[in-house]
């Protein structure tokens, strides 16, 4: 039966949940619990795990294992992590009377084929059937919990076949049937997103499953599914009015089924719209007066400590504040970024990790964080701006190619609104989603420019857009915006956001939620036609609407921000910075991917140009040259 061990990690624990293990069918057996010990380092969790190791299998995790059959520990097991939800009653009181894992094996066991249709909230989970000779694999929707695979490469199985899976890069690395090496792919994808988006990873061989995917490893082959698409109104039978009264209630639900301990639960508030929503939920909730927590910069246009206070004041709500100085990112900036499975090049893991330390130290063990409004209720800029191109595909084609391009080209560049008409046409007979990274930076400059000819020549530069197109067209009859907000499910929450928050929450010390990605809130954002969300420019309209008079009017009217870092703006005067920032550009150089020539280039447009866009460029190298310096040797 499973066993509990301790973790045995060389690095800093942290709270993250995890699971790891094996499914090798031909493999000699050797020593599993070797095996394991490594892949649970790799792991690197401070809470006890359970293991068990079968004749052709070993699975390990933070939560309970659960046997698949109750006559032999060998036919199977099943492991999930996470805060799962049982849609059917039945499995919802077996799971609070013995365990999720025991819930997944019934739900299984009943429904082979469409047990996750009974699954829900946030969760990792996998089944191993040694008597199908079958693994099932799978995440959330958002996926809360990133899953890594691989297939053996090295010679110590005997014979091929099999399957190595965890929650960490480095726990499916740490088996020795498992290669480390850099696929070079990676190395372009994370500087084109700024992090390495599922399927892709940046090791050779190793994947890991998008958001709202299981895996089915059967016969030595792999496939992968999409299990859940959402559904998305583009008309209701409820009005306006009516609808906006159901989302107070949907948000307090939202977050009263985030909270487990309200005695040590506080909030993230950045004084946007959805930090402000979830801290004023967690006030009304709270018997006792809230806590929240806020970051500060001391930087023209990146403060917005202001706009915290207004929502703390409003419900009541005890504020604790810190301002982040350049000094802080010259100190914490080696660890952070080395801390990551992957390279992360988002600037504001660094603020993330600020404010939840604080609340670490104030005795909080569990963070609410507001993630995911803009991407569910449409906030994000970009969606209205590709409202106005997309007003210009609606003109009719031969108007716009026979009169209106060759007149606009016709008119002198040296007029100033004829050079804006010439950018807007150009842009908007981009298709979506491709114009949405017109001001990337490998769009903006030439890949031959950047990168080196042997670099160049094993990389496959349309992968990053092929990749966004591949997911833009996955919901079925979605409408433009709803297809954007889709896109960042993916990319900008479950491959981004949600990686950086949970993250620096663990290697804080705290635990994080996310009230406004709760399975019925967004079922319920999905209802909401698509003309509500985002009204001519006015983006949030629904929500701000609904919210009026209980949000502070501040809060509503605002201009989005968020917990951005002034790297470019403080890296022009503050010379430790810089000279972090130069070092480690100088060795990347070394590595012969990059052209010497434009990393020059950049410090310079960065000096004299443009700082704030072309520091984030020297961020994100800078951050890669770090992570690949203690991870990987020249």
């Amino acid at each position: 039966m499973p066993t509990t061990r301790s973790p045995n990690s060389l690095k800093r624990p942290t709270l993250t949940r995890g699971l790891a293990g094996w499914f090798l069918p031909n493999a000699t057996p050797h020593n599993a619990y070797i095996e394991l010990d490594a892949m649970l380092a790799g792991l690197n969790t401070s809470l006890n795990v359970n293991t068990h190791a079968g004749k052709t299998y070993s699975c390990a995790a933070t939560d309970r294992l659960f046997a698949l059959s109750n006559s032999s520990a060998d036919s199977g097991m099943v492991a999930i992590i996470g805060h799962p939800q049982w849609h059917s009653a039945h499995l919802a009181t077996l799971a609070a009377e013995s365990s999720h894992s025991a819930a997944l094996a019934a739900a299984y066991r009943q429904d082979n084929d469409n047990f996750l249709a009974q699954l829900g909230g946030n969760f990792a989970f996998v089944i191993i059937d040694s008597a199908k000779n079958t693994v099932l694999a799978g995440v959330d929707r958002l996926c809360h919990y990133p899953l890594y695979y691989a297939q053996p490469t090295n010679t110590n199985s005997r014979e091929s076949g099999g399957l190595v899976f965890g929650s960490s890069a480095s726990a499916v690395l740490a088996h020795s049937d498992i290669e480390r090496k850099i696929l070079p792919q990676g190395i372009y994808d994370f500087i084109y997103f700024h992090m390495v988006p599922s399927p892709v990873s940046i090791y050779q061989g190793l994947s890991k499953l998008p958001a709202g995917h299981v895996l089915k490893y059967s016969g030595d082959k792999i496939e992968i599914l999409n299990y859940w698409q959402p559904r998305f109104a583009e008309s209701s039978d409820k009005s306006f009015r009516a609808m906006a009264k159901e989302l107070r209630p949907q948000l307090k639900s939202a977050v009263a089924r985030s909270i487990t301990d309200y005695s040590t639960t506080g909030a993230f508030l950045s004084g946007g719209l959805d930090s402000s929503s979830v801290t004023g939920m967690l006030s009304e909730l709270s018997e006792h007066q809230a806590r929240a927590y806020s970051i500060g910069f001391a930087a023209e246009g990146y403060d917005e400590m202001a706009y915290a206070r207004i929502s703390a004041k409003k419900f009541g709500v005890k504020l604790n504040e810190y301002y982040v100085t350049p000094d802080d990112v010259v100190d914490a900036l080696p660890d952070i970024a080395t801390s990551y499975d992957e390279p992360f090049g988002n600037s504001s893991a660094l603020p993330a990790y600020f404010c939840a330390k604080l609340a670490a130290e104030d005795g909080i063990t569990c963070l609410l964080a507001g993630d995911g409004g803009d991407e569910i209720f449409a906030g994000n800029e970009r969606y209205a701006k590709q409202g106005v191109f997309e007003a210009y595909q609606k003109i009719p084609p031969a108007l716009r190619k026979h009169f209106i391009e060759p007149f606009t080209q016709a008119l002198p560049s040296q007029i100033a609104l004829a050079a804006k008409a010439k950018s807007y046409i150009d842009q908007a007979n981009v298709p979506l989603p491709d114009r949405l990274q017109s001001y990337n930076f490998l769009n903006r400059h030439r890949p031959e420019e950047i990168f080196s000819s042997d670099f160049l020549s094993q990389i496959n530069t349309a992968s990053p857009a092929a990749l966004q197109q591949e997911v833009y067209q996955l919901p079925p009859d979605a409408s433009t915006l709803n297809r954007m907000l889709y896109l960042d499910w993916q990319f900008t929450l479950a491959d981004n956001d949600l990686r950086k928050v949970n993250h620096m929450c663990a290697v804080a010390g705290v635990d994080v939620t996310y009230p406004m990605l709760d399975d019925e809130l967004i079922a319920f954002a999905c209802q909401i036609p698509g003309k509500w969300k985002m009204k001519g420019q006015n983006l949030r309209h629904f929500y701000k609407k609904a919210l009026t008079n209980w949000l502070p009017d501040e809060t509503i009217n605002k201009k989005k921000q968020g917990f951005g870092l002034p790297f470019g703006v403080w890296m022009q005067s503050h010379q430790p910075l810089q000279e972090l920032a130069y070092d480690n550009l100088l060795k990347l150089k070394k590595r012969n991917w990059l052209n010497p020539a434009f990393i020059d280039e950049l410090i310079d447009l960065h000096r004299n140009g443009h700082a704030a866009y072309y520091g984030e460029l020297i961020w994100i190298l800078t951050v890669l040259e770090l992570w690949l310096d203690t991870h990987f040797t020249q």
